[in-house]
């Protein structure tokens, strides 16, 4: 049975506007911890795939969790929704809305974000959280922005080879810290660019990053290209990047 605290949380919804994207707004969904004050500051973990992270990660349950049973520093969580049919333009480095989207996000999102709520604004406050096509994205993020942006959780991360391409052209990463995941039954997953062994694009990613001097905590475990995986594997991943109090 589930207990009732962990069913008692703020989750808030704004809209943001946009210059960059073309229908100029975009909704989000935000959680704020047991017990926010305005008079303090959170660290932000930003999720693409808002709408997912919420129904099917349930990870305002786990966060509520972690804070109240395992001592975790509370946190704020902004869940970025996507429409599913423009999801790969947004998403990879050579879709039509992907530079619109990269922009929205480093520099009007954060923006919106900190001035609003008691936001911590330095980087090593901020994560990027993302499965599959919105891990890769959340690792290019930190790539455009890395004044922003130095942690990233990459839930089965999408990194095709325009990826690994960017990947393989950056300087030094030292001050980039990747927490990777990926399951070992995604090893033949049919996405809409074709089949793709995500297991081999996990392990190929892993190592240019390292080989760029990244700090990465990588795992495969049993787990399909699904919600049934990922969530399991947010509480880990959370704390993770979430100091204990």
């Amino acid at each position: 049975m589930t207990d009732e605290r962990y069913l008692k949380r703020t989750i808030v919804k704004e809209t943001v506007p946009s210059r960059f994207l073309p229908e100029q707004v975009r909704n989000l969904r935000i959680f704020l911890p047991p017990g926010y004050n305005e008079l303090l500051s959170y660290p932000v973990v930003y999720c693409q795939d808002g709408e997912d992270f919420f129904n099917f990660g349930r990870v305002a349950t786990t966060a509520t969790k972690l804070i109240l049973d395992e001592g975790l520093e509370p946190f704020i969580i902004v869940g970025v929704d996507v429409d599913k049919k423009i999801r790969t333009d947004e998403y990879t480095p050579d879709g039509s809305r992907y530079d619109g989207y990269i922009r929205f996000f480093g520099e009007e999102l954060v923006p919106f974000i900190e001035e609003r709520y008691s936001a911590r604004q330095d980087p090593q406050h901020r994560v990027l959280a993302g499965d599959s096509l919105g891990g890769s994205v959340s690792l290019h993020l930190a790539l455009a922005y890395p004044h922003l942006f130095t942690r990233v959780m990459s839930l089965s991360g999408a990194y095709y080879g325009v990826s690994q391409n960017i990947i393989s052209a950056q300087g030094d990463l030292s001050w980039l810290n990747v927490y990777m995941i990926v399951g070992l039954q995604e090893d033949a997953y049919e996405t809409d660019r074709g089949m793709f062994d995500f297991v081999a694009l996990n392990r190929n990613a892993k190592a240019l990053l390292e080989h760029k001097q990244a700090t990465v905590a990588y795992q495969e475990k049993d787990g399909k290209h699904q919600w049934g995986f990922w969530q399991k594997e947010l509480d880990q991943a959370l704390s993770y990047f979430i100091d204990v109090e």
